[in-house]
């Protein structure tokens, strides 16, 4: 039984980071806003994320910044205090989240079961959702829409962005080339691919009559991998990294043919755009946390080495099971990543 047979008035999420999930909130939130339209949608989210879904339609953010700790919390509990939810969609396993939630009223509050609730989740919910079996991030996400009410559906998103956002990124490249993009930064260096690697396939790239435009954060570690892979480089691309607010790369991977990145935020905004990706896998399973819409285009070593080092096959490991260490990411070889360029390109050797 749902938990609810008509639109409830009000629900509050509660999914603070990553950027690549809550690009699969979005698609979440989407679908209740389209089978509920007067159901008033409350969104706790960070403070990097808000920079890219601030103005999502119909849906009321408030920021938390999690440097500013309880005082932070404090601040929101004040803000919601003379408010009771239908629902309170607890969407985050980390600690600090289920404190969060101590402070906001709702009848129901919402969170994974016990299987998969960790850091303690499930003694800060009165309601788990059954699902176990979802493999995808973003499917376990729609468990939650489904448990509520909401028809089974498929994945859309609609994310706001400018005309001069827009703008921006059709004028990138000065010859008017098709854009591949390469964002090449994970969360962890380790996660990163080679660095040589990149370079030859963004030469690669160029000679097929590409622009090659790299992306990525202002972090200091992404900046001087980009200027490393341009450094290796025999032609020239052009980089962005560290150049971009976050709706400006959304539109630049709204405007690209298609984008090549590890296990990364960017991977997850060009989903949300329609842009095919080729994701590079060795330390996380690209089922759970793959490009949702191009899971036949990703070049994953992670079976390997995650059955080799637990020595368990797939079936047997957890659904977050990682696989460790820094040279994993070598096992993807330069020509792998050139055969899924050309095949979905079209582009000749």
């Amino acid at each position: 039984m749902p938990l609810f047979s008509t639109a409830p008035k009000s629900i509050c999420l509660l999914r603070l980071s990553a950027i690549g999930d809550v690009c699969h909130a979005v698609a979440m939130v989407q679908a209740i806003q389209k089978q509920w339209p007067s159901t008033k949608v409350t969104w706790i989210m960070g403070k990097i994320e808000a920079q890219l879904l601030h103005d999502l339609p119909d849906v009321e953010v408030i920021i938390f910044d999690k440097k500013t700790g309880y005082s932070g919390m404090k601040a929101i509990w004040k803000q919601l205090s003379g408010r009771r939810f239908d629902a309170l969609l607890h969407m985050q396993l980390a600690l600090r989240a289920s404190a969060l939630t101590l402070g906001i009223k709702a009848k129901y509050k919402v969170g994974f079961n016990f299987k998969r609730a960790k850091e303690a989740q499930w003694l800060f919910t009165n309601q788990k959702i059954s699902d176990t079996a979802s493999q995808h991030v973003l499917d376990s996400f729609f468990e939650f829409a489904y448990y509520l009410g909401i028809e089974k559906t498929s994945p859309t998103w609609n994310i706001p962005l400018s005309s001069s956002d827009i703008k921006f990124a059709q004028t990138i490249s000065p010859h008017n080339k098709p854009l591949f993009i390469i964002s090449p930064a994970a969360s962890k260096d380790e996660r990163n691919w080679l660095t040589e690697r990149y370079a030859a396939v963004a030469d690669y790239a160029i000679t097929q009559g590409f622009e090659v435009v790299l992306c990525g954060s202002p972090a200091p570690r992404e900046v001087l991998l980009g200027e490393n892979i341009q450094t290796l480089m025999q032609h020239k691309a052009i980089n962005l990294i560290g150049q971009t607010s976050l709706k400006q790369l959304t539109a630049t991977l709204r405007e690209a043919s298609l984008v090549l990145a590890p296990d990364s935020g960017p991977a997850h905004i060009a989903t949300t755009q329609n842009t095919p990706v080729i994701g590079l896998y060795g330390h996380s399973n690209p089922l759970r946390t793959g490009p949702y819409l191009s899971a036949e285009y990703v070049i994953s070593v992670y079976e390997q080495h995650v059955q080799e080092q637990h020595k368990k096959s797939l079936s047997e490991l957890p659904w977050s099971a990682r696989a460790k260490g820094e040279h994993i990411m070598q096992d993807i070889s330069t020509e792998q990543v050139i055969e899924q360029f050309t095949a979905i390109t079209g582009s000749d050797h």
